[in-house]
């Protein structure tokens, strides 16, 4: 480029040229660098937040062994202080049983409802090439709450 004839009436056609060109090269030398950089300071934090994890892990499961031996000592007392209100030993420990299963169905019934959303049901419905492809969905009977109306959302293709 750097022995042709001027490629406008100004001249400086091949100069612009060379220029530009000479930028993006530079641009591309610099590019490899300006990205290793980058990812060096994501290895860095990413050890860094790994270490934090593998502390917090270690907290929790200490946190809970206390949790777990402070809840025995409740229990353990409320079913003694039973026993010295009258009640027979029996009769207290299936009263404490009972209340801890009780906690344990409220908190399985808990964690099934969660678990549901670790599938992101909305993201896949969203995201799966099936859906966009399909027959659209029957409309609703006239009767029904939700009716073609002034609140009613054009139809959304899903991929």
């Amino acid at each position: 480029m750097t022995g042709g004839a001027p490629a406008g009436p100004g001249g400086g056609g091949d100069a612009a040229a060379e220029s530009l060109i000479d930028t993006v090269q530079a641009l591309l030398r610099e590019l490899p660098g300006l990205f290793s950089d980058r990812v060096e300071l994501f290895t860095l934090e990413l050890s860094r937040a790994s270490a934090a994890l593998g502390r917090i892990v270690a907290w929790l499961v200490s946190i809970a062994v206390v949790g777990v031996t402070a809840w025995l000592a409740l229990w353990a007392g409320l079913g003694v202080g039973l026993v010295h209100l009258g009640l027979h030993w029996a009769l207290a420990l299936l009263l404490v049983l009972a209340v801890n299963l009780l906690a344990v169905v409220v908190g399985l019934n808990q964690v099934r409802r969660l678990a549901r959303q670790l599938s992101l049901p909305a993201t896949r419905r969203h995201l799966t090439l099936g859906n966009a492809w399909s027959a659209p969905e029957a409309a609703p009977p006239t009767g029904s709450a939700h009716h073609a109306g002034a609140d009613a959302a054009p139809p959304v293709a899903r991929w």
